[in-house]
């Protein structure tokens, strides 16, 4: 009787890919029935559930399910000749069961509406409302940037721990559902991950556990990204599985919220994208902008970038190249180059907005 129940485990795994295919091609209904339906329950259910634990209970599972898949890897390595057939039947049947759990605790999220439908923004944009955009950037940025520190070339420390940061980046989602009402935040679960120094190693600065609803944030990155970083993971939270649009909704958060530490680090995160995005484009005029920016806002970019090659090592390429590989899978089809089309979001936004 086992026996044909993880046969018939282990066949489902052909109707559902199925399903997620068919549901794929109608994002209206994901956005409509799964999103902004079914999934708000999921998510808040496993965030009251798991988000008073002080430490990582995702993790947790993630390493004894590791622990438990390599111990069953050896006591059946013989079965793999002898009996094939049947150890073949115990992993799929495992696998249907992981991907039954990925696409209905978070996964078919990826195949809801885009995100500038749902806003009305246009997908494209031009040199000139790039332009536009970042010097309003820049603008916002070193205004707030000498508030803060008092002097254009000294870099911003945050005044708070990291534990701190967790406690204060709700706030701007609390403001931002007053425009967004689909955006609140409630309740909190986002901790650093247990394993922080093997994301660093891996080039990752957080993640959300799809099976428990947990944001993982790398306990190791610079403080001063921590912010966004956190606001990102949260985004990921309400159900914006695409990079791009989490990337924007927790720059969106950021610059919400009440608090000008977090301001900053919103403002300086989406002007390092769209600076990014002109010297991809046009070296010589990045060269030209990019004077007018503080100099304390490059020094805390210069401080970011050396955190990471500090941590470069020959590994990384292989797990970015692995990640992207699984983004292109879950219908992001420009892997981890998703997370540049953010620019494309913030120029059609900010363009006509005042940024308070």
């Amino acid at each position: 009787m086992l026996k044909h129940k993880k046969l018939i485990l282990a066949l489902s795994l052909i109707p559902q890919y199925f399903l997620v295919t068919v549901l794929s091609n109608y994002p209206d209904f994901v956005e409509s029935y799964y999103s902004n339906g079914l999934y708000v329950y999921i998510s808040k259910l496993l965030r009251y559930t798991l988000g008073w634990l002080p430490f990582s209970f995702g993790d947790l599972v993630y390493a004894l399910g590791i622990l438990y898949a390599l111990r069953w890897l050896y006591k059946n390595r013989k079965r793999i000749l002898k009996d094939t057939r049947k150890w073949l039947i115990d992993v799929a049947s495992a696998l249907a069961v992981l991907y039954f759990a990925f696409h209905f605790f978070w996964g078919l999220n990826y195949y809801r509406l885009p995100l500038h439908k749902s806003l009305n923004l246009e997908s494209d944009y031009t040199t000139e409302q790039l332009i536009i955009v970042t010097k309003k950037l820049i603008e916002k940025s070193n205004k707030l940037h000498l508030e803060i520190a008092k002097n254009d070339t000294i870099k911003v420390d945050l005044p708070y721990s990291k534990r701190d940061i967790f406690k204060i980046t709700p706030t701007g989602y609390d403001n931002l559902k007053t425009v967004f009402p689909h955006l609140e935040y409630h309740p909190k679960s986002i901790k650093k991950s247990l394993f922080s120094y093997p994301l660093t190693y891996m080039g990752f600065s957080g993640y959300l556990n799809p099976l428990t609803n947990e944001a993982q944030v790398d306990g190791l990155i610079p403080t001063i990204k921590f912010p966004t970083t956190s606001a990102h993971e949260m985004a990921h939270q309400l159900g914006y599985a695409a990079e791009n649009e989490a990337n924007f909704i927790g720059c969106l958060a950021s610059i919400s919220n009440d608090d000008i530490y977090f301001r900053y680090c919103g403002y300086s995160f989406g002007l390092k994208y769209c600076l990014n995005e002109i010297h991809r484009r046009d070296e010589a005029l990045f060269e030209d902008i990019v004077e007018t920016v503080n100099k304390g806002i490059l020094k805390n970019y210069e401080e970011v970038r050396e955190f990471w090659e500090a941590h470069q090592n020959p590994l990384e390429p292989v797990f970015k190249g692995f990640y992207g590989g699984y983004l292109k899978a879950n219908n992001q089809s420009k892997g981890m180059n998703s997370y540049n089309y953010v620019v494309a979001l913030m120029v059609n936004y900010f363009e006509t907005k005042d940024l308070n």
